[in-house]
């Protein structure tokens, strides 16, 4: 069961942006990750849930989206998340916790997929501009991770790893999202 939902488990970049999330299901995603283990159990981490069209328009223009694929801007309006986690360290209690922040990441995304959605995790952005945007002080939050929601509306396959090695993701002329993966025997040391 577990295996099936990390197949699913896609970074999807398009959605069906009028899909709206309800702010209880980003609630639950989120105390899903609140019980997974963290570093000497700080627990540092902190999640400001975006759910509103307006509160979405704030965070989207400081995402830098699928930096494997050069001739593409990002979602088009239609197509963009529907709702966002932002992943924060609160600088009171800790820091460097970037462990903690990938163990909750993906159980939200997991806790997404369970419940029907899917999402992707952005590193590329300009944090800052986000934290003021959403009205958050960059001197007690450090903006780790965004995690960005909805309803997904490509399709992403998994692939082998071709001759070449590359493990560069790509898209056909039918935008489906491929995504090469290493064989277990390839992995296994």
């Amino acid at each position: 069961m577990l295996k099936d939902l990390v197949k699913k488990c896609r970074s999807y970049r398009r959605f069906f942006q009028e899909v709206s999330i309800p702010y209880e299901d980003l609630k639950d995603m989120v105390d899903t990750a609140r019980l997974t283990g963290c570093t000497k159990n700080c627990q540092g981490l902190k999640f400001k849930l975006i759910s509103t069209p307006e509160e979405c328009a704030k965070v989207f223009p400081s995402l830098l989206w699928a930096g494997a694929l050069k001739d593409w801007d990002g979602p088009a309006d239609g197509e963009r998340p529907s709702a966002y986690v932002l992943v924060l360290e609160d600088l009171s209690i800790g820091k460097n916790l970037m462990w903690d922040e990938g163990i909750v990441s993906q159980t939200i995304m997991l806790s997404a997929v369970e419940k029907g959605y899917g999402g992707c995790m952005i590193g590329s952005c300009k944090r800052v501009e986000i934290l003021e945007a959403v009205e958050l002080d960059p001197q007690r939050y450090s903006l780790a991770l965004v995690l960005a929601l909805g309803k997904p509306k490509e399709e992403v396959r998994m692939v082998p790893v071709g001759e070449d090695g590359s493990t560069t993701y790509y898209r056909d002329e039918n935008q489906v999202h491929y995504v090469p993966k290493r064989a277990l025997e390839d992995i296994l040391v």
